[in-house]
């Protein structure tokens, strides 16, 4: 019973978040263009405290359940990742988010410090974009991909 929640825990907080992350890379980077300066920055500063306000709990959200989906049903498989293809993938799918995470926590550490700027931010909304799309193939492949 417990292992359906943590899935349906799992898979909003993957929407929340991956929707999050691609409208801040598709969608803000191409409204930039067509904004004032002024307007722009007003924006996303409102997205940005929000975010920042919002993202840990769904975080908190997302890696609890897929530590309690790995604790309940994928550790045994985890205890030989080379033996199939679905552990295969799902350890890589694990190590891409950890990045993720580590992104997410230096993203915190810039913020709190000071030294966030524009191209730190945006090397971050990039390469978690990456990560996302990494993970949302490793995710599908786990139960298609077979060698």
């Amino acid at each position: 019973m417990l292992y359906p929640l943590f899935l349906t825990f799992h898979l909003f907080a993957a929407l929340i978040f991956i929707g999050t992350v691609f409208f801040e890379v598709l969608f803000l980077e191409s409204i930039r263009k067509q904004l004032p300066a002024k307007v722009m920055l007003l924006v996303e500063e409102g997205i940005g405290r929000r975010a920042r306000t919002l993202m840990p709990w769904v975080l908190l959200v997302l890696f609890g359940a897929g530590l309690g989906m790995v604790w309940l049903r994928y550790l045994p498989v985890l205890a030989t990742p080379m033996a199939s293809s679905f552990s295969t993938l799902l350890l890589l799918k694990i190590m891409v988010a950890v990045s993720v995470l580590l992104h997410f926590l230096a993203a915190i550490l810039l913020f709190k410090s000071g030294r966030m700027n524009a191209r730190y931010l945006h090397f971050i909304h990039g390469s978690v974009f990456c990560h996302m799309v990494v993970i949302v193939l490793l995710a599908k492949g786990m139960f298609y991909l077979t060698w």
